[in-house]
């Protein structure tokens, strides 16, 4: 199966590190023009100059997705530059450093923070770049997800747990609505995977029992790797899927 994303225009947010970053570079690596945006300054420049390293087409743009305007601006931008919009990964998202804690002390500002990053920025990217899709009568948007979204969240944080199986519901409705217009919208649902800071700071809270336990439950019996989610994603986002929308992939390892 050959896939290449030559002339395409793929909007990457929580490209600064992570999953994010790996994406970004894995559509950039098979010829596409990649937007990676995220909050993160320092993190996202490294992410443009590991681009430039590999002579890879990639702009880096400083955009909170919870920030409707902004995304809105943002994507005027690359339609006005590009003329078109063919890929949007929504991966910016996480727990904002939040920990899991009993339901009673959570506040309202700590509930609608997660909510804002991991839901409402992937309806706002999704609806800035709609305009310009249906114009082309095609597009991918694939949402990132988690398995914390179909199942529980092993941190134990309501809020990640419910903002993610939002996101699944919000592709499923998506998935139809701009179906007609040659637009698929899917979802990939990664495991555990120890791809960025905050994930090594889990990995080591769970100490040597703790993650033996998590390996044994998972049945490859082994941890998998950003690449092996940046793979779901160029699948989905390539024409061997036009046909497939509406999904949610889990890519864990087996559970």
């Amino acid at each position: 199966m050959h896939v290449r994303f030559d002339g395409r225009i793929a909007i990457v947010t929580g490209a600064a590190h992570g999953f994010g970053r790996a994406i970004a570079l894995g559509f950039a690596n098979l010829g596409a023009h990649v937007v990676a945006c995220d909050v993160v300054k320092k993190e996202l420049d490294e992410t443009a100059r590991v681009a430039r390293e590999r002579g890879m087409p990639l702009d880096a743009r400083v955009v909170d997705v919870s920030d409707r305007q902004a995304v809105q601006s943002m994507v005027a931008e690359v339609v006005g530059a590009r003329g078109r919009v063919d890929v949007l990964v929504n991966d910016a998202g996480g727990v904002l450093g939040q920990v899991g804690r009993p339901l009673e002390e959570v506040s309202a500002a700590e509930w609608r923070a997660i909510f804002a990053v991991n839901l409402d920025g992937a309806f706002y990217c999704s609806q800035a770049v709609a305009p310009a899709m249906k114009a082309a009568r095609n597009g991918r948007i694939v949402n990132i997800s988690s398995g914390a979204g179909l199942g529980i969240s092993l941190t134990g944080i309501q809020a990640y747990a419910s903002a993610k199986a939002g996101q699944i519901g919000l592709t499923r409705q998506l998935a139809h609505e701009l179906g007609p217009w040659g637009i698929t919208v899917n979802n990939v649902a990664p495991g555990f995977v120890r791809s960025n800071p905050t994930t090594e700071k889990q990995w080591a809270s769970y100490g040597e029992e703790g993650q033996r336990r998590l390996i044994e439950n998972i049945a490859l019996k082994r941890l998998g790797s950003p690449e092996d989610i940046v793979n779901g994603v160029l699948f989905f986002a390539s024409d061997h899927a036009a046909w497939i929308t509406g999904q949610t992939l889990s890519i864990d390892g087996g559970k």
